[in-house]
């Protein structure tokens, strides 16, 4: 496609595709359901995990993040990689070495073994998500219908949050956490037999030389960034996590540097330039932090304080995905008609308001205020989530549209990352400083309540029942503060990324 194919008057006049397009949308959708699925069932079932491996604050966090971790490192390797060898061959490598790795995951008997699982999980996951956005821009040349299918694939990571839980509630009431991983494998066999069929193959014409530096930079770059922020966030500013930090840096300068001199670049720099493209990946970023970090406090709020069962505290969240889910499609017609940069600042202005009832309710006894937020936020994630991916896969020339799903994707899991090592790391600083210990107590008993939630839990249940209250009692506080903090927080991140929309978005087209 030549660059005159990407202007949007002739994306608008472009051929629109028929049944065949929109049966390879429904495979396409599959891995974005197994991979948000993930995610929250892995949320919901931290608990569970918490209690049978007894990992420790640092280990619960990074069972939750090393996979985003690895991800974020091979996203733009792997999205360059299916421009150069095929888009729909390393879909393909993706779910077969996802769904393996998945029933390794199943069966790890430490938390250490589970980080490596969850690891390798990232690194086929590398595979798939931009895979599937990238083949959806092949596909839907036209860009009414690419608006639309952007739209359902993005409501797809609602919709398979809002399945999470209820499947992952089921199943761990009736067995193992470790089953939880499972449901990778019948999700993964029906993309491996039907994307043969129905999804067409598509590269870069021109893809250059594949680049090994570049390709080591990218990952030098993201990796101690991103690790140096769970550092941070975890034990506080530090010399290791500022020494991170700076190689993360130094590393990203040398990658931009490099892909600046290339004359086919590993990723062109020139999309940053435009104003529509990086904004759109800011708000995209912003918008997932805000959702992971509230599912990551919520969830534990639901079943370990108001001690609602996994499969209750899911179906508690499923209003909330029901509703992103609507706004996602809903803002696609309207888009047509108001610009991005006040659709999206007035979507995300609900955001901000459900972050707010969560502070203001914090100490409530009762699920209805946290199904309220839930409800009110979702409607600006889903409208955000639709119109950013949109507008960045529209930036970018078609045979590149692997690499520019690679940074939208890296946005999503970035955002994921800092979601629950920022909001998740501060709660608990602020739970393990505000944690008042009643009298009494046995050592290891102060030493794991002192260290997470679900620690105070387990505690608190093995304890004669008037000590193991008063624990439960002042950890449960504790938390609660926590979240109240957050909430402020996260409420305040939601208003930077509306700021940014309406300041960036300005020249977005509306056709």
């Amino acid at each position: 496609m030549t660059h005159t194919a990407s202007t949007p008057m002739t994306e608008t006049d472009a051929p629109r595709v028929g049944a065949r397009g929109w049966a390879a949308l429904v495979v396409l959708m599959l891995p974005v359901l197994l991979v948000s699925v993930d995610n929250t069932v892995l949320s919901f079932a931290l608990p569970e995990i918490s209690i049978a491996l007894a990992p420790s604050g640092a280990e619960q966090l990074w069972i939750i993040d090393v996979y985003p971790l690895v991800l974020a490192g091979l996203l733009v390797t792997m999205g360059t990689m299916g421009d150069r060898f095929g888009r729909r061959r390393m879909l393909l490598i993706g779910a077969s070495g996802f769904a393996a790795v998945s029933v390794l995951a199943a069966f790890a008997p430490t938390a250490g073994l589970l980080i490596a699982a969850r690891a390798l999980l990232g690194f086929f996951g590398a595979m798939l998500m931009p895979s599937t956005l990238s083949l959806l821009r092949s596909i839907f040349v036209n860009r009414d219908q690419r608006r639309l299918a952007i739209a359902v694939w993005a409501s797809a990571f609602s919709a398979g949050a809002a399945l999470g839980p209820i499947v992952g509630g089921f199943l761990l009431e009736h067995f193992s956490w470790g089953s939880v991983f499972l449901i990778a494998v019948p999700v993964l066999i029906p993309l491996l037999i039907a994307a043969p069929i129905l999804v067409p193959e598509s590269r870069d014409p021109k893809p250059g030389r594949i680049d090994l530096i570049s390709i080591a930079l990218s990952m030098a770059a993201m990796i101690p960034v991103v690790y140096a922020i769970k550092s941070l966030a975890v034990d506080g500013p530090t010399v290791i996590a500022a020494a991170w930090a700076f190689l993360g840096i130094l590393m990203g300068v040398l990658f931009v540097r490099r892909q600046l001199r290339a004359e086919i670049p590993m990723l062109d720099m020139a999309l940053f330039r435009r104003g529509t493209f990086s904004g759109a990946i800011l708000v995209n970023l912003l918008s997932v932090v805000s959702l992971v970090g509230f599912l990551y406090f919520v969830s534990q709020h639901l079943q370990l304080v108001l001690g609602l069962s996994p499969m209750m505290a899911g179906l508690a969240l499923v209003p909330g995905m029901a509703v992103m889910i609507v706004a996602g499609l809903a803002v696609v017609p309207i888009s047509r008609r108001i610009p991005p940069h006040v659709v999206v600042p007035i979507g995300l202005a609900f955001s901000v308001a459900g972050y707010l009832i969560v502070a203001f309710t914090t100490h409530a006894h009762g699920v209805a205020p946290l199904i309220v937020a839930f409800v009110v936020l979702g409607i600006g994630i889903g409208a955000a989530e639709t119109i950013s991916n949109e507008l960045i896969l529209s930036s970018a020339p078609a045979a590149k549209a692997g690499a520019a799903s690679a940074v939208s994707e890296t946005a999503y899991e970035l955002g994921a990352v800092l979601g629950t090592a920022v909001l998740g790391g501060i709660i608990t600083a602020f739970y393990r400083s505000a944690i008042v210990l009643p009298d009494g107590l046995p050592a290891e008993a102060m030493t794991a309540a002192r260290e997470t939630l679900a620690g105070a839990y387990t505690q608190a249940q093995d304890l004669p029942a008037e000590i193991g209250d008063a624990l439960w009692q002042a950890a449960a506080d504790a938390f609660g503060s926590g979240v109240m903090i957050t909430s402020f927080i996260g409420a305040g991140l939601v208003v930077v990324a509306g700021v940014i929309a309406a300041v960036t978005l300005r020249k977005a087209p509306m056709h």
